[in-house]
């Protein structure tokens, strides 16, 4: 079953790096990366949000949500995993059109393995706290490389330093938002009350701020008619709703680097099938995405323990 999740969170990674594409280019469309994270928010709420109200399942567990919080048992910030998940979806629209694919999966990776490192030590989100191994740091760090190969492959340039640290930031914020969804999760026994709850929490979040900046005369675009450009929140439905089911049967290191493999890869087919200008693909972008998988290997396999004479 573990591999089973593992697998599970490898899709989850490369339903991300589909997001990171679609908010990327409606961003530029509509020429504003917020608005971009505010539509792909509000029609993932709408789709997440109706799912609840619907099902009895939805309906169980937003009770059992309200309880959790009321009688203290779930504090009150592990639901706010929405704000977490507004700056990472904000950052994709913000970041890619500049950045490429490639080279902002560089620093989300970065961000979110360390991250995810100490998140395990502390425990938060989990069933309880995982040694930081030696197999696990060499694990991260061969995913790390993995992603530094795929920028260089994607043609990394030192201007574009400083706007890497903001995929960075969300990076280590996916770690917290894997941690807390984890903890909702528990309390709740729904995965769709844990990914309605980030949603709606998001929205609320980046309406406020839109309106901001609409207030102070930022114009924008008319909204494009492909209808691929407004795909951002149901992949953003199924990474949360992986996550939040995952975390706690391989741990928020694990998902993170399997997740961070179907990232690489997705990355790596979308400027296969739908280039970009500027992000060839070359022999090294290969090599990257198997260092990415090789990484994934390495920390979450275990040995057998031997066998009883």
């Amino acid at each position: 079953m573990r591999l089973v999740w593992i697998l599970a969170a490898f899709v989850g990674g490369l339903a991300m790096a589909a997001q990171s594409r679609v908010n990327g280019e409606l961003a530029v469309r509509i020429g504003d990366g917020t608005t971009a994270a505010l539509i792909s928010f509000g029609i993932g709420l709408a789709l997440v949000g109706l799912l609840s109200i619907l099902l009895p399942a939805g309906r169980a567990g937003a009770r059992r949500m309200v309880v959790a919080l009321r009688e203290g048992r779930l504090r009150w910030w592990y639901a706010l995993t929405g704000l977490f998940g507004a700056v990472v979806v904000a950052s994709q629209g913000l970041a890619v059109p500049t950045l490429g694919v490639a080279l902002f999966t560089v620093g989300i990776v970065a961000g979110q393995t360390l991250s995810g490192l100490a998140v395990d030590r502390m425990g938060i989100g989990v069933l309880a706290a995982k040694r930081i191994t030696p197999q696990r740091v060499l694990g991260a760090l061969v995913t790390i490389a993995a992603v530094g190969v795929g920028a260089a492959a994607g043609g990394f340039q030192a201007s574009s330093m400083l706007l890497v640290l903001l995929p960075l930031v969300a990076g280590m914020l996916i770690a917290l938002q894997q941690a807390f969804a984890g903890q909702v999760h528990h309390h709740t026994q729904s995965a769709l009350t844990q990914t309605t709850s980030n949603f709606l929490v998001g929205t609320l979040a980046l309406a406020v701020v839109v309106a901001v900046r609409l207030a102070s005369g930022v114009e924008l675009q008319a909204l494009p008619g492909e209808w691929w450009l407004y795909l951002g929140g149901p992949l953003g439905c199924a990474f949360i709703a992986i996550a939040a089911v995952a975390v706690h049967r391989i741990g928020v290191l694990a998902l993170g680097l399997a997740s961070i493999a179907g990232q690489v890869v997705m990355a790596l087919v979308l400027d296969l099938v739908a280039p970009t200008s500027g992000h060839p693909v070359s022999v090294l972008s290969y090599v990257g995405a198997g260092l990415a998988i090789a990484g994934v290997a390495v920390s979450t396999l275990r040995r057998r323990p031997p066998a009883a004479a």
